[in-house]
């Protein structure tokens, strides 16, 4: 009797959490510290609140990376999710926090405006993942 091994496609994963360790830790390192230092050791000029924004993105997109790898592996889909969605909803994270900061310095901040941003980012996020989804192509089986 044949085996139906064959019949059944491969099940594609994820990356594990291990491969996002390196580029997680170098984005925290560079974020992290460039913003310590930027923090304690600088006066608040405006080519220094550029680079306050650009490492403060750094350091939540390198904070949330592993966290969402986690989550893409507990929770996995129908479809295994490739790197640049894991990569690209980590710097949504990023993007966010500061964001929210820049609109605290400007005093125009409220719960309604951070739940606004969060939503627009969630729709966009949403659309991206639709238009990867309809372009995603069956794995052929190698005896075709």
């Amino acid at each position: 009797m044949e085996s139906h091994d064959n019949l059944v496609p491969p099940v594609q994963s994820s990356p594990h959490i291990r491969s996002y360790l390196p580029l997680s830790l170098v984005l925290m390192v560079i974020g992290w510290g460039g913003l310590a230092y930027l923090i304690f050791f600088t006066l608040p000029t405006l080519g220094m609140r550029w680079l306050f924004y650009f490492l403060a993105v750094l350091a939540f997109t390198g904070t949330a990376l592993p966290i969402i790898a986690f989550l893409h592996l507990r929770f996995p889909g129908k479809n295994a999710t490739s790197v640049s969605s894991v990569v690209r909803q980590a710097m949504w994270v990023g993007i966010y926090f500061p964001t929210l900061a820049w609109l605290q310095i400007a005093r125009v901040l409220t719960w309604g405006l951070a739940l606004f941003v969060a939503l627009c980012i969630l729709v966009i996020e949403l659309a991206l993942t639709l238009r990867e989804r309809s372009l995603w192509i069956t794995p052929k089986k190698e005896s075709e």
